[in-house]
């Protein structure tokens, strides 16, 4: 049987709206229907444990923090008349009254921050979620607390509000209504489909404090993103105190006000666990770390050497003097005090961007590969092994960016993490080296590119990387792409990245969000909708629309996609849009049946 033209153009309207939801990243199980559902004034989460079983108190912050922000977020429906057109069917409409968390089995229930660090192989986000269209108890069950995070998120994207009315006679708080437009609601078994779900900020070019990274997270932790990693340092400024080194932080940050503290760090670290986020510092050596020379010069090769770009990829010039015993045995010093008191399995050594001018040009280094009888790349090979050790006796795994793998000969434990940067086409190449890969491609996911050159007399040049790197592009990307079957597993997930060059606390926000929440859906969902289709980014607007405004209304600064008008329309706004293409298709088949 054949449908008629209109009918499928109505089917395909269909099972878009039950995906036009505002769940992002959307669940890889999902089914959701159309009824209105009120959340009860008197609605209340209550947690069903064992009494036996110590109810961990971050998890009961989270079941806080979602009872106050069903309160508080005050989201009217990106519809023309913003949720105002449901609001006479709203007064018949059944109210939920209760959220009910289960855990499946009976034995201890670790906190949301102790699953959030666990190896990144073993943490357990798995949930489900029930929410009844007749008002009866919506549930979330799982065998984590970290689960119960996830789906806690989740049923947080399904609610939204209309202001009260005096004349509509529902029993309501005063000031709206909140409920949902989708119920009943069924997700089964959702989990991400790869374990690193990153976002990574620099936050040594220009100083971040720690309410901009803690809003950072709050919004990571809205899209179920789970890794920051925190590029805390660089040649630029050293804005990091570290226990037994203060030097570093007292003479390389900016000012005494642009320094992390331990408790700072522990502040932070804190906050992200709590929020489902495990926090990966990056200390890059031996590149990128010039300004070490304000406090210990004698481990600096080619500081501050002019012209700079014959010695380092940017200003100002200077690398740890890799060759040398006490700047190896300094370096593991220093990475020692610092991821001793990282609760994270993984601690990021960089190696990117090595400059080999430099080395060749400081008599130091090439006095101490002299005496050694080595070359630079076997001294770098030790000053690798040595650092990396020193992590494994804390029980970290290195991560590294991908010059370590790929155009060095050092020696790597086959756990390393490494981070393909470059391009997206260099994944194939660690892989078949065997190990595991982070994907955070600069043709994809940097988030700086499309500002321009900022370096000083290149001004009005794209930079490097231009051009701007647009949410719709990010959302292309395949994770899986030039990899064989048998290589795919390597593949952890993925991050999109801010360095800040030109990026600061009054623009960060807007670089960031939503574009950062791509990669949330890309590795939680992969390449698969709940419907079974694949990801497109025509059916992903309106719901990258939905959690941008959700962002918005709680404190993020986060970026307009589209003028408003738009945004209440979806579809309407596109240049011929996917209707206007099912119709000129069935156009051109019916001429070419006349003509015949």
């Amino acid at each position: 049987m054949r449908l008629p033209f209109v009918t499928i153009i109505a089917l395909s309207f269909c099972a878009q709206a039950l995906l036009a939801s505002g769940l992002w990243p959307i669940p890889r199980n999902l089914e959701a229907g159309n009824q209105l559902l009120k959340l009860s004034p008197a609605f209340s989460i209550q947690l069903h444990i064992p009494s036996a079983i110590e109810q961990p108190q971050d998890l009961l912050d989270a079941i806080s923090r979602t009872r106050t922000r069903l309160q508080n977020d005050k989201l009217g429906r990106l519809t023309p008349g913003r949720g105002e057109e449901d609001r006479e069917a709203l007064v018949a409409a059944p109210s939920l009254l209760r959220l009910t968390l289960g855990i499946k089995g009976d034995g201890p229930l670790s906190s949301i921050a102790s699953e959030s660090v666990k190896d990144i192989a073993n943490r357990d986000e798995k949930y489900s979620l029930v929410v009844p269209a007749d008002g009866s108890s919506a549930t979330i069950t799982a065998s984590s607390s970290l689960g119960l995070l996830r789906g806690l998120t989740t049923f947080e994207q399904l609610w939204y509000w209309v202001p009260s009315s005096p004349s509509d006679g529902s029993d309501v708080e005063q000031d709206g209504i909140i409920y949902a437009h989708q119920a009943p609601v069924a997700v089964k078994d959702d989990a991400p489909a790869f374990p690193y779900r990153g976002f990574m900020l620099d936050t040594s070019r220009n100083f971040f404090s720690t309410k901009d990274i803690k809003r950072t997270l709050d919004a990571m932790s809205m899209s179920k993103l789970n890794v920051f990693h925190w590029h805390v340092v660089d040649s630029q400024s050293f804005p990091l105190e570290i226990p037994g080194f203060l030097e570093l932080a007292r003479k390389g940050a900016y000012s005494s006000q642009d320094i992390y503290t331990t408790a700072d760090v522990q502040d932070i670290v804190k906050y992200a666990a709590e929020r489902g986020i495990d926090v990966l510092m990056e200390i890059d050596t031996p590149g990128h770390t010039a300004i070490i020379a304000k406090a210990y010069p004698e481990h600096i090769a080619c500081p501050n050497a002019s012209p700079w770009n014959q010695y380092a990829h940017e200003p100002p010039a200077g690398q740890l003097r890799l060759a040398s015993p006490a700047t190896i045995d300094f370096t593991v010093s220093l990475l020692s005090s610092i991821a001793k008191i990282l609760p994270s399995t993984m601690f990021g050594t960089g190696g990117d961007e090595i400059n080999v001018n430099c080395y060749d040009k400081d008599e130091q280094t090439q006095e101490d590969l002299k005496k050694s009888g080595k070359t630079l790349e076997q001294a770098l090979d030790t000053f690798t092994r040595r650092t990396h050790g020193a992590l494994r006796g804390f029980g970290k795994k290195a991560v590294v960016w991908q010059e370590m793998a790929l155009d060095h000969q050092v020696t790597l434990a086959n756990d390393t993490i490494v981070t393909v940067w470059q391009s997206s086409a260099d994944t194939s190449s660690v892989v078949k080296k065997g190990f595991r890969v982070v994907h955070a491609p600069s043709n994809y996911f940097y988030l700086d590119c499309g500002g321009g050159e900022w370096i000083g007399n290149m001004a009005g040049t794209n930079s490097w990387c231009d051009p701007y790197k647009s949410w719709q592009k990010a959302y292309t990307f395949d994770p899986f792409a030039g990899l064989s079957a048998s290589h795919a597993p390597l593949v952890l997930g993925g991050q999109q990245l801010l360095w800040a060059e030109q990026a600061s606390p009054e623009n960060l926000d807007p670089i960031v969000w939503p574009r950062a929440a791509v990669s949330a859906e890309i590795f939680w969902t992969g390449p698969r909708l709940p419907n079974g289709d694949f990801r497109n980014v025509n059916e992903a607007l309106s719901r990258l629309h939905d959690l941008r405004f959700r962002m918005v209304q709680r404190g993020v600064r986060a970026i307009p996609l589209q003028p408003l008008w738009c945004a209440l329309r979806p579809g309407q706004c596109d240049s011929g849009g996917l209707p206007s293409m099912i119709a000129n298709l069935g156009v051109r088949r019916l001429l070419k049946r006349v003509r015949k």
